[in-house]
C-alpha cells in the first residue's frame, strides 16, 4: 500500500474485536504520530500509548460520568448531544471499546496545540491502515479537558500540570468479516475546492 492509497483508503473503524494490538504495531504508530509536522518544529505533543484494560475501563467511567452530569441542550453539537444521551442511559463507551488508545496532549497555552495534535492523529490513522489495524479519532477527552476527575486521573498516568489532552485515536483490530479495516473508498460531497 502506497501513502496516497492509504490516506484514501482509510475509514473510521468504530467495532473492534477484543484482541490486543502487538507492541511493535503500536510504536511504529506512535512514531508516525512523532514524526508529523508541529509548529515550529517544537514538538511538544505527549503521547500516551495506552493498552492497559483497566486503565481503559476507568477512562470509559470518568467519560460517562462527566458526560451524564452534563445538560442535554439543541444547540450542542450534535456528536455531544449523543455522547450525553448516551452516558444519561448508562451505556456510553467513547472509545468503541478500542483494545488501544492513543492519547494526545500538548502545551495549553500554545498557540499550535490543536492543529499540531490533529497532524499527529491523522499520520497515527493513516499509519495504523497500512498495518491492517482499524482506527477512529476521538474528541471526548477533549471536550473534558478542564474536568476535575479526569483531570486527576489523567495527571496520574503522566499528564503535566501544563499540559491538556486535545484528541485521542482509538486503535484495534476491525470487528469484520474480513477482519480488516472498511476500505471502501467513498465520494466527497463536502470540502469544497477552488483552484486559482
Amino acid at each position: 500500500m502506497n501513502t496516497l492509497e492509504a490516506i484514501l483508503t482509510r475509514r473510521s473503524t468504530r467495532k473492534f474485536k477484543a484482541l490486543p494490538v502487538e507492541l511493535e504495531k503500536l510504536q511504529t504508530i506512535v512514531d508516525a504520530g512523532r514524526y508529523a509536522p508541529t509548529g515550529g518544529n517544537c514538538q511538544s505533543n505527549h503521547f500516551f500509548v495506552i493498552s492497559n484494560p483497566e486503565v481503559l475501563k476507568k477512562l470509559v467511567e470518568l467519560v460517562q460520568s462527566a458526560f451524564a452530569a452534563m445538560e442535554l441542550r439543541e444547540d450542542l453539537y450534535k456528536s455531544l448531544q449523543n455522547s450525553i444521551r448516551l452516558s444519561q442511559k448508562g451505556t456510553y463507551v467513547f472509545n468503541y471499546n478500542a483494545p488501544a488508545l492513543i492519547v494526545v496532549a500538548s502545551q495549553k497555552e500554545y498557540g499550535n496545540n490543536m492543529a499540531d495534535v490533529a497532524c499527529a492523529v491523522e499520520n497515527m490513522m493513516i499509519a495504523a491502515n497500512e498495518l491492517d489495524l482499524g482506527s477512529c479519532y476521538i474528541n471526548q477527552l477533549k471536550w473534558l479537558n478542564e474536568d476535575s476527575a479526569l483531570l486527576k486521573y489523567l495527571q496520574s498516568l503522566g499528564l503535566k500540570e501544563s499540559e491538556r489532552v486535545y484528541a485521542s485515536v482509538a486503535l484495534g483490530y476491525a470487528d469484520t468479516e474480513s477482519g480488516f479495516p472498511n476500505r471502501n473508498q467513498s465520494p466527497r460531497v463536502g470540502n469544497e475546492v477552488t483552484f486559482v
